[in-house]
């Protein structure tokens, strides 16, 4: 009887614990089904009063599968797309987001977490690896940058950029901003780069070195394949953070067509304040690309935190 009590109770927890998991999931999920259902509406259903969920009522029904009043005018007006006779598809898009600033972003998250990558997990398996003078020093004084937001640093940065426009030293934007993003993402990655060296064990390393390997050939055939989660969570942490940053794009970047997406979303904020359709269409292909990511490397991701706060 004990036995079948016992059972009873654990079952009634696992039952609790998946309907607040699944209930905290709806919550977070939210924001984002709101803002997909705006991206489809017409203009007429999202000022309606009292609003309404779904764009599916009659003047006899709440609801009608039948009669719902889906458009894709938000999307039409982001992409802009024109007709175009060398088109593979027939149309080609026109539209900012997608000619421009998503472009832009791409081009500054991906050269950013592939630098930031490399430099991290270099480092982080020197620290690991090595005790050298000033080890402990430099750690901390990594540690201590992380603590410094990017706001504090804009001002220097912008009269930095201002100076180096009107020098005759060569300038890019692009360049700039990435080396700020570099700079900016690289101190905690060492860390956790660092964290996840530490995990792996130097019996390893020495079990390989005796059987011939040389210490090149351990770090690019031992130490580094079992790293490499820990370094996907690095390159992924960093390509997000890049493509969600606004302000430094904002500030730093003086050509609207190098500025990244989240300017692009500022712009169509100001020029559709009021067709909240558009600016829906715009968050949902800008939030597409991360989504996508992590739905193919969320396995690696989730591993790589896993092992780190196991291990680490």
């Amino acid at each position: 009887m004990r036995n079948i009590l016992h059972e009873i109770q654990r079952n009634w927890k696992q039952l609790l614990t998946h309907f607040l998991l699944i209930l905290a999931c709806l919550f977070a999920m939210l924001p984002i089904a709101t803002t997909l259902l705006i991206s489809f509406k017409q203009q007429q259903d999202i000022t309606r009063k009292p609003p309404v969920l779904f764009p599916c009522d009659t003047e006899t029904a709440s609801f009608d599968l039948s009669a719902c009043r889906w458009a894709v005018e938000g999307y039409q007006r982001v992409l802009a797309p024109k007709p175009a006779e060398n088109s593979l598809l027939g149309f080609t898009l026109t539209g900012n987001m997608i000619k421009t600033y998503l472009p832009n972003t791409l081009m500054y998250a991906s050269i950013a977490s592939l630098v930031v990558v490399f430099l991290a997990g270099t480092s982080g398996y020197a620290f690991s690896r090595f005790n050298f003078r000033g080890h402990n020093a430099l750690l901390t004084g990594i540690l201590a940058i992380t603590g410094v937001p990017l706001l504090t640093n804009l001002l220097a940065l912008y009269q930095m950029a201002v100076v180096l426009r009107k020098s005759a030293l060569p300038f890019d934007d692009r360049v700039f901003i990435i080396i700020v993003y570099i700079g900016f993402f690289l101190p905690l990655s060492v860390w956790i780069a660092k964290g996840f060296f530490d995990a792996i064990p130097r019996d390893l390393e020495e079990a390989a070195l005796i059987d011939g390997c040389g210490p090149m050939g351990v770090l690019l055939r031992i130490t580094m394949p079992l790293a490499l989660p820990g370094l996907l969570a690095v390159f992924l942490l960093t390509f997000v953070n890049v493509w969600n940053e606004f302000i430094a794009g904002y500030l730093l970047v003086s050509k609207n067509e190098y500025k990244p997406a989240m300017f692009g979303l500022y712009d169509f904020l100001g020029q559709n304040i009021i067709n909240l359709q558009v600016i829906a269409a715009a968050c949902i292909l800008i939030a597409l690309p991360v989504v996508v990511l992590f739905l193919f490397a969320r396995n690696s991701f989730f591993k790589a935190l896993v092992e780190g706060a196991v291990k680490g």
